[in-house]
């Protein structure tokens, strides 16, 4: 049977729009360009952070240095490959208010430090790899200077009472199921000593701001800053051995999505080549940081 002719000239347009929608259906339809094309951000150039902090006790590789310290520093990022970053960084230290015994006396040390850092690190995936140079500014002295009934003197003698230091390190870390560790060997140009480190941590996330960071560091020197050093002629000590056993436990809580609050705690185990140095063999300590980053 055939199909009567169709005459109405509105009901013709609509079957004739409904084929060519068929048509481009199943004949594709071609892309249409955006006139407002969204282009990928540009990585940025370097990212760093700003960091500020407070610390009741300043131990340096197991070495005392001074107590209630105040300190601010800068670090900056710069990607140079996919897997090679230069790293370029500035520290400075100082005491709020340290007091120690000088001949008996109970005088105020002044201590203040500037370390200024450059670094190349390689990452490898499996492990990053740290070529690093650091040049450590005393301006009062290695180990501070004091003012008060016994006059203003260095505290400290032979290598410690250095003013400039230059250091170059290489550090290995690497990440193995969640725990974070590495180990470091640095050599210090001006006394002609090293320094070993070993070191692990593990984060353990509470919630989206709140982490608890348990770890744990030691090392070992090498004529390193030890009283058993012939310059500074000091009987009983030694040149080389165990320094310190520093555990810790921090807390990073996240303020924003570029500001970090930490504070921890630390307990600081004296070795053999640290016990004639330090005022107190082993201590508990802590103090409190602010690190901005962008």
């Amino acid at each position: 049977m055939k199909l009567k002719s169709i005459k109405n000239p509105v009901l013709k347009t609509m079957l004739a729009l409904t084929a060519c929608t068929s048509f481009t259906t199943f004949a594709g339809t071609p892309a249409v360009k955006s006139k407002n094309v969204v282009k990928p951000e540009a990585a940025p150039l370097f990212t760093g952070t700003v960091d500020v902090g407070v610390d009741s006790r300043y131990y340096f590789r197991g070495l005392w240095f001074a107590d209630n310290i105040a300190w601010s520093g800068v670090n900056l990022s710069v990607p140079l490959t996919s897997n090679l970053t230069l790293g370029l960084g500035a520290l400075y230290t100082s005491t709020v208010d340290t007091r120690v015994n000088n001949l008996g006396l109970n005088d105020t040390l002044d201590y203040s430090e500037l370390d200024l850092t450059a670094s190349l690190t390689y990452d490898a995936k499996f492990a990053k790899f740290q070529l690093v140079y650091t040049s450590y500014q005393f301006f009062d002295g290695f180990s501070g200077t004091t003012f008060g009934p016994a006059g203003s003197a260095r505290f400290g003698a032979g290598e410690y009472n250095v003013l400039h230091v230059n250091e170059i390190g290489f550090v290995a870390s690497s990440t193995v199921a969640g725990l974070n560790f590495y180990g470091a060997y640095y050599y210090d140009f001006n006394i002609g000593g090293a320094y070993f480190e070993v070191g692990a941590d593990y984060p353990i996330k509470v919630n989206d701001r709140l982490s608890i960071i348990p770890g744990i560091k030691g090392g070992y020197g090498l004529d390193y800053y030890s009283n058993g050093a012939p310059e500074n002629g000091l009987v009983g000590g030694v040149t080389s051995g165990f320094t310190h056993l520093l555990a810790t436990v921090s807390a990073p809580i996240a303020i924003t999505k570029t500001a970090t609050l930490t504070p921890y705690v630390a307990y600081n185990f004296s070795g053999r080549a640290r016990v004639a140095n330090n005022l107190t063999n082993d201590e508990m300590f802590g103090g409190v940081k602010l690190s901005v980053s962008f």
